[in-house]
């Protein structure tokens, strides 16, 4: 017994200390999610200006030029997007607001047929939600956006200048050469795999954007434009993202046709546009980019949506593959590999193009530190 206190009480410790480690993890995570949002969102904006870069030092411009180009882009775009987005998310919703009392008096005539039980049920459960002041509330916190567009900003200014160094600071953190090329090798893996499921995620979302504007168009409703954006938003939270993009399609047909036929046709149009796409489409590009399991995804998206809110809903995916990718390179967080990991297999080798793209971030350290 004696022996045995010793071991018990240091198990003890441990798990008292892992509790509170946690503890302290989720507590910053959620006191500074501002900061930490925008952070993220940065890194994933220079990942993929960082291959663009190195697609154009292939070509012979220097890296200086690139670089400026690349930072130009960036502004002008990010600003773009954030402005634009905000006009019409403040579009569709001002005149939902003039058309939510139009549409909770319409549901429970939608389902008539069902008797006055259900109808009865339906009436109370509809007055019951405040949509107007819910709406209300999400266009305030829009004027976020600009905010977190100039933070962005800042983050990947401040990468570009350091881009040069971090070859060397990886090496030196890591203590040797061959773990510097290991520790490299997977942070490239991780970029190459996000990379490519953002911009094939990007595409796919602005080909259903403008099929859900051709659907509106066609059908002679208002509003096309600022629905395909919330669509094209919308798309990159998985599983979730296509449904409520569906839904808010559905009601903003009801409220202007006022008629069951018209919003069913407009409701089966894009649900197809939505299953062919996400469900078929998609999987035949992706393939096997991120080989991450679907309840792991769903999983990832509820945790990073209750410690983060929506923005962390759309991080999720890209956060749960840097997470399964570092955990298959260390062998007492191998198990949670296999768990995110879609046939229950961690992948341990290092591809031959994120060896490659190691060694040439290493050439591009400063010669003189390599």
């Amino acid at each position: 017994m004696e022996s045995r206190d010793p071991v018990l009480r240091e198990r003890l410790q441990t798990g008292f200390l892992g509790v509170v480690a946690f503890a302290l993890i989720l507590f910053l995570l959620v006191q500074a999610k501002f900061l930490l949002i925008t952070l993220t969102i940065a890194i994933i904006i220079f990942s993929l200006t960082s291959d663009a870069i190195t697609a154009f030092n292939r070509l012979k411009v220097p890296t200086w030029l690139a670089t400026t180009l690349a930072l130009v882009v960036i502004a002008v775009g990010l600003l773009w997007l954030t402005t634009t987005v905000v006009s019409q998310i403040n579009e569709i919703v001002s005149t939902a607001i003039s058309y939510s009392e139009r549409v909770q008096k319409l549901i429970p005539d939608l389902i008539e047929w069902m008797g006055p039980k259900a109808q009865t049920v339906t009436e109370t459960f509809v007055s019951s939600i405040n949509l107007t002041g819910w709406i209300r509330s999400l266009a305030s916190q829009t004027s976020n956006m600009i905010s977190g567009a100039v933070m962005v900003l800042l983050y990947v200014g401040f990468m570009f200048t350091e881009r040069v160094w971090f070859p060397i600071k990886i090496e030196r953190l890591a203590g040797s050469p061959e773990q510097a090329r290991k520790v490299r090798a997977i942070i490239f893996s991780i970029m190459r795999r996000v990379n490519r499921y953002l911009v094939v995620k990007t595409a796919l979302s602005a080909a259903t954007a403008s099929l859900v504007w051709l659907v509106f168009r066609v059908a002679g409703l208002d509003l096309a434009g600022p629905i395909a954006m919330i669509t094209f938003i919308l798309n990159f939270i998985p599983t979730i993202g296509p449904i409520v993009a569906t839904v808010v399609t559905v009601l903003l047909a009801l409220a202007q046709t006022a008629s069951p036929g018209e919003t069913a046709a407009v409701g089966l149009a894009c649900s197809v546009i939505q299953f062919l796409i996400g469900n078929i489409i998609e999987p035949m590009l992706l393939g096997q980019t991120l080989r991450m399991s679907s309840f792991g995804i769903v999983l990832s998206l509820a945790v990073w949506g209750a410690v983060w809110g929506l923005p962390g809903m759309f991080l999720s995916v890209p956060i749960m593959a840097a997470v399964m990718i570092i955990s298959a390179h260390i062998p007492w967080l191998h198990p949670l590999a296999i768990l995110l990991s879609r046939e229950g297999f961690a992948e341990d080798g290092l591809g031959e193009e994120d060896q490659a793209a190691a060694r040439e971030a290493e050439l591009a350290a400063p010669r003189d530190l390599r």
